[in-house]
C-alpha cells in the first residue's frame, strides 16, 4: 500500500552538511565573540545561498573585491615585501565560502568538473607550479624563511580560483552583461569614495586600505575599468541611459586618476589608448575625443598633479638619483631602475633556473625583475607564456565576435587593459596586486567564456550542458 522511497544519495550531501556545521557552530558559539559569531552564521548562510545560486556568490565577490575591508593579523616569519605584516581581506574569506559551495556542488553533479577546460589551464599549472617548486627549494636552501612565502603563493593560487569560479558559473550572455555592469556599479562607488579624500591633500587611495594607502594599486585598478567601459563605449553598447552611466563614469574615473598622482597609472594610460585607436572599427571616435581631451588637459591640471608629472626629471638633487644621457631621474624611478640592475647582471646568475623562491629576494616594485629573481628563468618563461595565452585568446574572440557590441566591447577594452597593466608593471607588481588582478581575472573568465557560450545559443540544452560542463 505504501511505496519505498529510494534515498538519493545526492540529496544527502547538503543536508548533512547543513548538520555537520550546525554542530560544528554550536561547539564554537560559546567559545567567541559576539562579532565572530555573527560573522560564522553569516558565513554559512552564504554557502547556502551560493549552493542554492551560484552566480549570487560572483555577485558577492564583485562587490568585494575592492569595497572589503582587511584584517592585519600581525607579522609573519619571514615577511620581507614591506614589513606590513599578514592581511586578510574580506574576499579571502568570500572565497573560502563560495569556493566551499562550489566544490560541495560539484561533488553532487560530478558531471560538472573540478576546473573547467580552457585554453589557460596548462599554463596556469606550469606558472604555479614554478612558484610553489621555486619557494621550496627557497625554503630548503634557508632563502625563503617562516611561513610567508607559501601564503603569498597561496595568494597567487587565490587569483587563479576567481578564474575557475567564474568560469565554470557563467552560462550565456545575459549572466555576463549583468555582471559587467556590477562591476562598473562597485568602480562608481570607489570612486564616491576616492574624490571624498581629495580634500584632504593626500594621494587618494581604494576604500579600506589602511593608513597608508596604495595610490599606486588604485592608479592601476581604475586605467583597466577604463578600458572596459571605453570599449563598451567605442562599440555603441547599450541604452542611451547606460551610456549616460559610461560617460559620468570615465569622468569621475579620469579626476581620480589624476588624484592619485600615479606616474606608472598614468603612464599605462598611453598603451591603453593606442590600443583602442587600433582595435576600434571607428577610429574617429576615438582619435577626436582624445585630441580634444589633451588639448585642455594642459589647462585644467591642477598645479599638483603637473608637478608630479614632471617631477621624474625635476626632483631636487639627492642621493640615489641616477642619470640617463644626462638627464636626472628621481629617487623613486632611480630605484626601479636600479633593482633592474641588481637583478639581471648580479643576484639572478646566483639561482637562473627557480630564483631564489617567493619572499626569498629583497622587495622589488617592478613585477618583470621580480618574477625572474624570485622563480628564476623558468618562472619567467611560464608566466611569460601565460600572458602571451591571455592575449592570443582575448585577440580570437575580438576577431570573431568584433561586430557584437557587447562582446566586441569587452574584448576590446580587456586587451586594451591587458597593454595598459603590462606597462604599468613596469614600475609596480602589478600581476600579484589583489586589487587589480582579482577583477583583471574575472575579466579574463568572461573573455574565454565567449567563445564557448556564444556558438551554443544554437544547440539543444543536453548538448550545451555537455559541452560547457565537461569534466577533466
Amino acid at each position: 500500500m505504501f511505496q519505498k522511497t529510494a534515498l538519493d544519495s545526492k540529496a544527502l550531501i547538503p543536508f548533512l552538511a547543513v548538520i555537520l556545521l550546525t554542530l560544528v557552530g554550536g561547539m564554537l558559539l560559546a567559545k567567541v565573540s559576539v562579532g565572530i559569531a555573527f560573522m560564522m552564521i553569516g558565513g554559512i548562510i552564504l554557502a547556502v545561498i551560493c549552493f542554492i545560486n551560484p552566480e549570487i556568490g560572483l555577485y558577492v565577490l564583485i562587490c568585494a573585491m575592492l569595497l572589503g575591508p582587511q584584517f592585519g593579523l600581525g607579522e609573519a616569519t619571514g615577511e620581507n615585501i614591506r614589513g606590513r605584516g599578514v592581511t586578510f581581506r574580506l574576499d579571502d574569506f568570500l572565497l573560502v565560502i563560495i569556493g566551499f559551495s562550489w566544490f560541495l556542488s560539484t561533488a553532487i553533479n560530478k558531471e560538472r568538473g573540478l576546473f573547467l577546460k580552457t585554453p589557460l589551464n596548462q599554463y596556469i599549472a606550469y606558472y604555479f607550479l614554478a612558484c610553489l617548486i621555486s619557494t621550496l627549494i627557497g625554503y630548503m636552501m634557508q632563502r625563503v624563511k617562516g611561513i610567508a612565502g607559501i601564503m603569498f603563493v597561496l595568494k597567487y593560487f587565490e587569483y587563479f580560483i576567481v578564474y575557475f569560479m567564474a568560469v565554470n558559473y557563467l552560462k550565456e550572455k545575459k549572466q555576463m552583461e549583468r555582471l559587467i555592469l556590477t562591476i562598473m556599479i562597485v568602480c562608481l562607488v570607489v570612486c564616491m569614495v576616492a574624490i571624498a579624500q581629495i580634500p584632504s591633500g593626500a594621494r587618494v587611495s581604494a576604500p579600506f586600505e589602511g593608513s597608508e594607502g596604495e595610490p599606486n594599486t588604485l592608479g592601476g585598478y581604475l586605467v583597466l575599468i577604463l578600458s572596459l567601459v571605453l570599449g563598451l563605449w567605442i562599440s555603441n553598447y547599450g541604452t542611451t541611459k547606460l551610456k549616460f552611466l559610461f560617460g559620468g563614469l570615465v569622468f569621475l574615473i579620469l579626476i581620480v586618476l589624476a588624484a592619485t598622482l600615479s606616474r606608472s597609472s598614468w603612464l599605462s594610460l598611453v598603451p591603453m589608448l593606442c590600443a583602442l585607436i587600433y582595435f576600434s572599427k571607428r577610429k574617429l571616435v576615438v582619435i577626436i575625443p582624445l585630441i580634444f581631451v589633451i588639448a585642455i588637459t594642459a589647462f585644467l591640471l591642477p598645479p599638483g598633479v603637473k608637478a608630479r608629472a614632471m617631477f621624474t626629471f625635476a626632483q631636487p638633487v639627492e642621493q640615489g638619483q641616477l642619470k640617463l644621457g644626462g638627464v636626472r631621474i628621481d629617487t623613486s624611478t632611480s630605484a626601479r631602475l636600479q633593482s633592474w640592475k641588481e637583478v639581471l647582471e648580479t643576484d639572478f646568475i646566483k639561482e637562473p633556473l627557480l630564483g631564489h623562491g617567493i619572499t626569498g629576494y629583497h622587495f622589488l616594485d617592478a613585477q618583470y625583475p621580480r618574477v625572474l629573481a624570485e622563480t628564476g628563468l623558468i618562472g619567467f618563461v611560464t608566466f611569460i607564456a601565460l600572458l602571451i595565452t591571455i592575449y592570443r585568446n582575448a585577440l580570437n574572440t575580438w576577431r570573431r565576435y568584433g561586430d557584437d557590441p557587447f562582446y566586441g566591447g569587452v574584448s576590446m577594452g580587456f586587451l586594451a587593459g591587458f597593454f595598459a597593466m603590462l606597462v604599468h608593471a613596469i614600475g609596480a607588481n602589478t600581476f600579484i596586486i589583489v586589487r587589480i588582478m582579482e577583477p583583471f581575472w574575472f575579466l579574463t573568465a568572461i573573455v574565454i567564456m565567449i567563445p564557448r557560450i556564444e556558438p551554443l545559443s544554437s544547440l539543444d540544452a543536453s548538448a550545451m550542458l555537455k559541452k560547457l560542463k565537461e569534466p577533466i
